[in-house]
């Protein structure tokens, strides 16, 4: 699944417009390296993003196209970071 579409679908992040744009603005990195919004993304990756004051790591479990949205937090784990991603 494309990384833009993932964070969207597990709702890191609420719109895929703005999560394409965190991403072409090198704000995400998946196992320590700069990814594109079109980056696949797998089970076991694990996921920087950097906010404004915070950055937020978690470890992807599962992918998914649709979840519910008390599913879509199962998608991830969070390791540091936000602890409570609303």
């Amino acid at each position: 699944m494309r990384l833009d579409k993932y964070l969207k679908v597990s709702r890191i992040i609420k719109r895929r417009t703005v999560a394409k744009e965190v991403c072409e603005n090198q704000r995400v990195l998946i196992n320590g390296k700069v990814a594109k919004p079109g980056t696949v993304v797998k089970e076991g990756d694990i996921i920087e993003i950097q906010f404004a004051t915070q950055v937020l790591k978690a470890r992807i479990i599962n992918i998914a196209s649709h979840v519910t949205k008390e599913d879509a937090k199962n998608m991830y784990e969070i390791i540091s970071g936000e602890e409570d991603k609303e």
